[in-house]
């Protein structure tokens, strides 16, 4: 735990520019360190300037599953629901209004149709999300529902769809999105590494917090196969979609805007919320 590397930390800004029918005119988007893997939005947008800034990082840094794809999507996701609330508009909708591509349509409308999105009902300590992306020659979009009890974040459900052309073994892709959303909710809501006084203190694997059997949600993974179009990998790609539907489902439930992962490793931080900036811990 004190020898080998570590996920990039990295900070990431965005911001927008709304045209008055909700299509997004300008964007922009800064990764500082933790790299270009899925910088480039999926969305159709007037003009945009995104860019992947390096940096000297006091750390052994290096891959992850996903690579910075987990953290851009994160970043981009939550924002995009953030745009979304700026103009009271629902997040699938606004998402469909600004995806151009068949392919992200088609994904987006296959998660919210499984996970009944326009069905779905506000209570109180529940909350919905939703994200979408693309990586890798793969397009997923995630729906997450979630529960808050005494602060205690709970994903209850996660349906995942996922389209990386033709589809050669169903059941080993079903396993592959699957626990993709197993291993990204780790990083999502858990998982960090903590230091004090230039010194690693998670120095043993029991205490490092991974999901447990009793955090894992319901998970429904619905697959597109498109005999049309070659396959893609789909090893990393499924991972992007968890951590900001989740993000955007805590902020539907409580309306803390959550901007670094993890989440919530210790339940729901008072006053979350207050960065304009999106971070991501490793």
């Amino acid at each position: 735990m004190t020898w080998a590397y570590f996920r990039p930390g990295g900070v990431i800004d965005a911001g927008a520019r709304l045209n008055p029918d909700g299509t997004i005119a300008e964007w922009e988007f800064h990764n500082y360190n933790s790299g270009p893997s899925g910088l480039q939005t999926p969305y159709e947008v007037g003009s945009k300037k995104e860019h992947q800034h390096q940096s000297k990082s006091p750390l052994r840094q290096s891959s992850y599953r996903g690579l910075a794809a987990t953290a851009n999507h994160f970043a981009r996701e939550c924002y995009m629901d953030e745009l979304a609330h700026s103009i009271q508009m629902d997040p699938l909708e606004f998402r469909l209004k600004n995806a151009k591509n068949e392919r992200l349509r088609n994904v987006i409308q296959a998660a919210a149709d499984k996970f009944g999105w326009k069905s779905r009902k506000k209570t109180l300590g529940r909350g919905f999300g939703i994200s979408a992306g693309f990586e890798k020659g793969g397009y997923v979009a995630a729906c997450a529902e979630i529960s808050v009890t005494h602060g205690a974040v709970k994903v209850v459900r996660v349906v995942e769809a996922f389209e990386c052309g033709a589809v050669v073994n169903p059941e080993h892709l079903a396993n592959q999105v699957e626990g993709a959303v197993a291993m990204g909710l780790g990083g999502a809501m858990f998982e960090q590494i903590d230091f004090a006084d230039n010194k690693i203190i998670t120095n043993k694997l029991s205490h490092y917090r991974v999901p447990r059997f009793a955090d894992m949600p319901v998970i429904e993974s619905v697959l597109l196969d498109r005999k049309d179009i070659v396959s893609a990998g789909a090893g990393e790609t499924p991972i992007v979609g968890i951590a900001p539907a989740v993000g955007n489902a805590i902020f539907d439930a409580t309306g803390q805007r959550i901007r670094s992962l993890p989440m919530a490793p210790k339940g729901l931080p008072a006053g979350a919320g207050s960065s304009s900036s999106m971070a991501n811990g490793g």
